[in-house]
């Protein structure tokens, strides 16, 4: 008997790739979507730091280990139940929390004007801002998950702890400051509020509030002076062509000299000359646009539709409130990140510091990005039906 059943028991490459493993049942199109997103951002990374990086290669080998340890978190994560991970939420919101603590203290260190960095050492380090919006959304989602007795809303008490949560850390996070991360967060807070089915007195007064917000930091100059600039070159970019004006300007020039074939990897001239600053995180769209041309930007573009279109899906063939908020908060983070990078770099955006998602060069960015795709992998193969 004993051997009958060991016979029959399946092995552990059975069990991986069986008809009902958990590799079996993974969004194979969102998978693609996002392995050709991460190609075509080293390229781009490669062709916009080849000129000035270390040993031409070096940034590129840097990001590729950035991406190889992502697509191990994504792993990890797309095999943990994520009904299990609501145990788990607080915990892990506690823990960003402490990371954006720390960068307000003697260890967080300022790159490119923000100060919103941890130094690791080796050429490393951590942006735990990053981090927030997976902590965020994860204990957003937790409190909006059970519905109150006799209805299928969440109760008040929930909803404001949510409110407490992302006030918490956006706060944190505009201490660095870092307007574009805790715009994200809003966008994050947002979307849980509405996918969680609050009442729509609790929305209106948000909205109230978030008017008054914007209203009192225009009223009393409580923007930093480089976010004031970032909004004049945004309202006419000619202000000041060669100062606040000067990334929008040139990124318009690299974006449409390109036209609709492109000038070929490594053969833009404004890449190659380092005209548009940070080209290989903020504006890595403008290398797309000059060397790909629009057919390659169009294609960046549509497979970030594709991930955001298979994570709707995830959503809306979720059979738990929890699964559901989770990923419907992942696809609004990605769509709103998506809009402002593409839109700042063609000019119908104002410039914030916000990479585009698996494109940009960045260690915790990357991080955070494949662990939201795992996320939604795990709610995906978990599901009772997907159509």
């Amino acid at each position: 008997m004993t051997r009958t059943m060991a016979a029959r028991r399946p092995s552990f490459i059975q069990r991986a790739i069986g008809e009902h493993s958990v590799v079996r049942r993974m969004d194979g199109l969102m998978l693609v979507a996002v392995a050709g997103l991460c190609l075509i951002g080293t390229l781009l990374v490669w062709s916009s730091t080849r000129t000035w990086a270390p040993g031409a290669t070096g940034l590129v080998k840097k990001h590729l280990l950035n991406e190889v340890i992502g697509v191990t978190l994504c792993a990890v994560v797309a095999m943990v139940d994520h009904r299990a991970m609501r145990a788990y939420a607080p915990l892990v919101f506690l823990v960003s929390l402490v990371g954006l603590a720390l960068v307000i203290t003697p260890l967080g260190a300022t790159i490119n004007g923000s100060h919103s960095w941890i130094l690791l050492g080796g050429g490393f380090a951590v942006q735990p801002s990053e981090f927030a919006k997976v902590g965020l959304l994860l204990i957003i989602a937790m409190l909006l998950a059970q519905p109150a007795e006799g209805s299928d809303r969440p109760r008040g008490l929930d909803i404001a702890l949510a409110l407490v949560a992302a006030g918490i850390t956006m706060g944190l996070v505009m201490l660095q400051p870092d307007l574009g991360t805790a715009l994200v967060l809003a966008v994050i807070t947002a979307a849980g509020l509405v996918i969680g089915g609050v009442r729509k007195r609790w929305i209106v007064a948000l909205v109230l509030v978030a008017a008054v917000g914007v209203f009192s930091v225009f009223y009393f100059n409580l923007l930093e002076p480089y976010q004031v600039a970032r909004f004049t070159a945004f309202v006419d970019p000619k202000v000041d062509p060669r100062g606040v004006g000067y990334n929008s300007t040139q990124s318009l020039i690299a974006i449409g000299s390109g036209q609709l074939l492109g000038k070929g990897l490594f053969g833009g001239g404004q890449t190659t000359g380092r005209f548009v600053p940070e080209q290989h995180t903020d504006f890595i769209f403008t290398v797309a646009g000059e060397e790909f041309g629009f057919i390659g930007s169009v294609t960046v573009v549509l497979l970030l539709g594709v991930v955001l279109l298979r994570g709707l899906k995830v959503a809306r063939h979720c059979d738990d409130r929890f699964g559901t908020l989770v990923a419907g908060m992942i696809v609004c983070w990605f769509a709103f990140q998506t809009f402002i990078n593409v839109g700042m770099t063609i000019g119908i955006m104002p410039i914030t510091g916000l990479p585009l998602p698996f494109v940009s060069y960045g260690g915790t960015a990357t991080f955070a990005n494949l662990m939201a795709v795992g996320l939604l992998l795990a709610i995906r193969v978990r599901r009772q039906s997907f159509n």
